[in-house]
């Protein structure tokens, strides 16, 4: 055990390993630094082990992303991006789980950084660089690259969201290879959050003296791969690189495809032209495990999926209207008719995998008499009619939206199915136009402060609902420098019961992650968070 303000000490491990899950909070990430950190598992090769040569292709189902820079990434295909080409000072640790490597997005060990130890009162930070690493230009990973990077991320959109929750004062360059980061207020997920794609530094001599949006379409990491070129329509090609710090990746190329229809997905794995196809829908998936030449992936995630109600558009202004949709929600239709079993019921704003999850409060369940008074109450005892808003990438949308439809007719209220192309489903929701769409989402740290204060938060960027309650502001505030667990455990679950009250969301389901590979595809690792780490995929 280390005691308050010891250093914490860890070999520097030969991966990074890929992944698609997220995780929560432990005494990994305690401030005082009383605990330590797991190794992470090493990489199939060894360290300076020369890339095999093959090349993995995966079909994505949500777009071939939308920017290669780790600062303003938002999506998970973009995320991906991430991972390939940038380090961390910190990543999260693996173990092995029932004969396999899993993710362990809860635990973090080192990477660019090969100690730090924290003060006493928990609000200094001192990283030690690891020497050996260097960026894809030869440059060293210094601190000087360190403090430029956290710089620009500042200043990010969806970056600066993440870092505005990190509680960073400041950040300072001791020495070459020292880094001291100074927070306003204790905050015991700071390593989580500087684990995380965000949270990537890049190389100031490729990024100084061009236009600000330069990482777009040009990469300048330390990572496992570089970039050969992309399509954001279409695809993108990453290749080995071979003088990777950490030992050459497993592969000597990856290439992401773009293919939005899951039958063609499904067709292109069948036949042996992609390696591995994400998002199978889950009707699919007894059939494709009959197939001798596939594996199929499907495990329990923190990701929830939900109903978005803006409850400043009409007929959402009034609390017992959506309080009516709630009580006609069909859970276990959904469950069984959409999911095909491969979910289970989302009970409250947060995941059940959170250790703070409470389903209290929530008297939520499919009455449509119950309902139909709740709609007279309100004024609309004839009836309503709104617009749904839906993403044409994800096919189990549509099938929940013509389910609700359906149900919804019962009480008299029409449902109108807006199909949108994915750029355009993410500007509406952006711009909070939407009075009603569909909606889900990944903690990647799996942990309330960081899901409320994107979600739920009046602030949060991707509080697509526009949902504001000034109680639950100052419950989170309030909870943002507090380390003790049991504390945050209580102040979160008050937050649950207030958001449930309010009734912004839909509760639907927490949904698997679910991916198909083809049976030579080895180094496949599930991480939390559902981002894909290409760096010990092989065949």
């Amino acid at each position: 055990m280390f005691k308050k303000g010891s250093i914490f000490k860890f070999a520097a491990t030969s991966l990074l390993l890929m992944s698609v899950v997220i995780a929560g909070c432990t005494n990994s990430a305690n401030p005082k630094g009383n605990e330590t950190a797991p190794s992470s598992t090493p990489a199939a090769g060894t360290e300076n082990q020369p890339a095999k040569g093959s090349t993995i292709t995966i079909a994505y189902s949500q777009g071939a992303g939308q920017t290669m820079d780790p600062h303003e990434a938002a999506d998970l295909t973009s995320a991906s991006y991430a991972l390939a080409l940038y380090d961390q000072l910190v990543t999260s640790a693996t173990e092995e789980k029932d004969g396999k490597t899993v993710g362990r997005t809860d635990k973090v060990v080192p990477s660019l950084a090969k100690e730090w130890k924290v003060s006493d009162d928990g609000l200094t930070y001192t990283f030690t660089l690891e020497e050996k690493a260097k960026f894809q230009s030869g440059n060293p990973v210094n601190a000087d690259a360190v403090v430029f990077s956290l710089k620009r991320l500042q200043s990010k959109g969806e970056g600066g969201s993440l870092y505005a929750l990190s509680n960073i004062d400041s950040f300072t360059k001791v020495d070459d290879t020292t880094v001291e980061i100074k927070l306003s207020a204790p905050n015991p997920l700071l390593l989580k959050y500087l684990a995380t794609f965000t949270f990537s530094i890049v190389d100031p001599s490729v990024v100084e003296g061009q236009a600000d949006d330069y990482l777009t379409q040009h990469s300048g990491g330390s990572g496992p791969f570089s970039l050969e070129k992309w399509d954001p329509a279409t695809e993108a090609v990453f290749v080995a690189n071979k003088s990777y710090w950490k030992g050459a990746p497993q592969a000597d190329k990856v290439i992401v495809k773009y293919i939005k229809e899951a039958s063609n997905r499904e067709l292109l794995l069948e036949n042996g032209d992609v390696d591995v196809a994400l998002d199978i829908p889950t009707k699919d998936v007894e059939k494709l495990r009959a197939n001798k030449d596939l594996t199929i992936s499907s495990e329990s995630t923190n990701r929830i999926v939900y109903l978005g109600m803006n409850s400043n558009i009409k007929p959402f202004d009034n609390l017992k209207v959506r309080e009516a949709i709630n009580y006609m929600i069909p859970q276990e239709q959904l469950i069984h008719n959409v999911a095909y079993g491969q979910a289970s019921p989302m009970t409250s704003s947060i995941s059940s995998k959170s250790s703070a999850h409470t389903s209290e409060g929530n008297s939520f369940k499919f009455d449509p008499e119950k309902a139909k008074q709740l709609l007279k109450e309100a004024g609309y005892e004839n009836g309503l009619s709104f617009d749904l808003v839906v993403s044409s990438a994800t096919q189990d949308y549509e099938d929940i939206a013509v389910l609700l439809k359906s149900e919804l007719e019962k009480i008299g209220v029409k449902l109108e199915i807006q199909k949108t192309a994915p750029a355009q489903y993410r500007e509406i929701i952006n711009k909070k136009e939407a009075a009603a769409f569909l909606g889900k989402y990944t903690s990647l740290v799996n942990d309330p402060s960081y899901h409320y204060g994107f979600l739920l938060a009046t602030t949060g960027a991707s509080n697509y609902a526009a949902y504001s309650n000034k109680d639950v502001d100052a419950l989170l505030d309030s909870a943002k420098s507090i380390t003790d667990e049991a504390k945050r455990v209580e102040i979160f679950q008050e937050v649950q019961k207030k958001i449930t009250a309010d009734a912004p969301w839909g509760y639907l389901y927490e949904s698997n992650l679910i991916a198909g590979l083809r049976n030579e595809v080895k180094g496949y690792v599930f991480y939390p968070d559902e981002i894909i780490r290409f760096v010990t995929l092989s065949k």
